[in-house]
């Protein structure tokens, strides 16, 4: 059983509202302690799915109330192992009233979002992280490896822009949109260059195997891009290895942008384009099923003005990324039929 403790540092004055959020909440554990400077530290243990509705409860009766302070925890370990402490028939009867609001199976809003943020850091850090996935693709690619090519994708630097593009139509979050897009241009950007610079020093066979197989797109590659959005949303809400899904992610995306970048600088224009439109299907793809995955999990702004916002943002979003996809699979069809 996942748990969280929760750290609530707030003016003692205010003690009574972190009290009367918690009235109805089923907790592991709660202790306080007075501070120095008229502050109190309340920790609550709570199981993870139960995390946001406390935090949220928490911040919602903390409005207006300035220097307080909210720090979440993963718990590895507890001793004794926390047991859910018995039920009251009020709490029961509570309970009995919220039987169709079962809390998600994931991780807190607030945990998600600091999680993702972190992967649209545009740093140089970033842009050699792709540029070494790009390499180590390119090589793979070249010399029909398979398995140079998976372990390039283990670096997986793409993961975490999309992942953040998609929850940032989500949550409406404009500011967070414009890091997504940062780091998805840049990444794009830097291996591209790197791919077109490969191609003009080595010799690109468009007829080797791994590079042909990714200079046409198929329905089944639909499919691998939306089953590597809903991995790669799956991931980061339930705080699983992302580094193994980037692996799926990172398939679907880098190798036919690595493939049409070389076959560019090679002047194999129809090839090229076959590459990069896979590419962008991909991606289409893997954002669409994210944004659709986040919306399936309940991940929602805390405030119903915010709610309201973004659920029209993420409308046109799933309608947006629909239509483009539908555009690009009758693309796909009729080059295939021309091919």
């Amino acid at each position: 059983m996942p748990i969280r403790l929760i750290d609530v540092f707030l003016p003692q004055q205010h003690e009574k509202a972190v009290d009367g959020a918690l009235e109805d909440k089923t907790v592991l554990g709660l202790w306080r302690e007075t501070q120095s400077g008229g502050l109190v530290h309340i920790q609550v243990l709570v199981e993870t799915p139960q995390a946001e509705g406390v935090l949220d409860d928490i911040e919602h009766s903390l409005v207006g109330v300035k220097d307080f302070r909210i720090v979440v925890l993963p718990v590895v370990a507890s001793i004794p192992r926390p047991e859910p402490p018995p039920e009251e028939p009020a709490a029961q009867e509570t309970k009995d009233k919220k039987a169709n609001q079962k809390p998600p199976l994931r991780i807190s809003r607030e945990e998600l979002y600091a999680g993702i943020l972190q992967t649209v850091n545009v740093s140089p850090v970033f842009i050699v992280l792709v540029i070494l996935s790009s390499v180590v693709a390119a090589i793979g690619l070249l010399r029909g490896s398979p398995a140079v090519i998976i372990a390039a994708m283990v670096i997986a630097p793409m993961l975490g822009p999309n992942m953040a593009l998609s929850l940032s139509v989500t949550l409406a979050d404009l500011p967070l949109a414009v890091k997504a897009i940062r780091a998805e241009v840049a990444g794009t950007a830097a291996a591209l260059a790197f791919s077109v610079l490969a191609g003009l020093l080595l010799n690109v066979d468009p007829s080797a195997a791994e590079v042909a197989s990714r200079t046409h797109a198929y329905l089944g590659d639909v499919i691998l891009a939306l089953a590597s959005g809903v991995a790669g949303a799956l991931a980061f809400t339930t705080n699983q290895a992302t580094w193994l899904v980037g692996v799926m992610v990172a398939a679907a995306l880098l190798p036919p942008l690595v493939t049409g970048g070389m076959l560019v600088a090679a002047g194999r224009w129809r090839e090229a384009g076959g590459a990069l439109l896979l590419f962008l299907t991909n991606v289409i793809c893997v954002n669409l099923a994210a944004v659709g995955t986040f919306v399936l999990q309940g991940i929602r702004p805390r405030t119903w003005w915010e709610a309201s916002k973004a659920r029209r943002a993420t409308r046109i979003a799933l309608l947006l990324w629909g239509g483009m996809l539908a555009l690009l699979v009758t693309i796909i069809l009729l080059w295939q039929r021309h091919s």
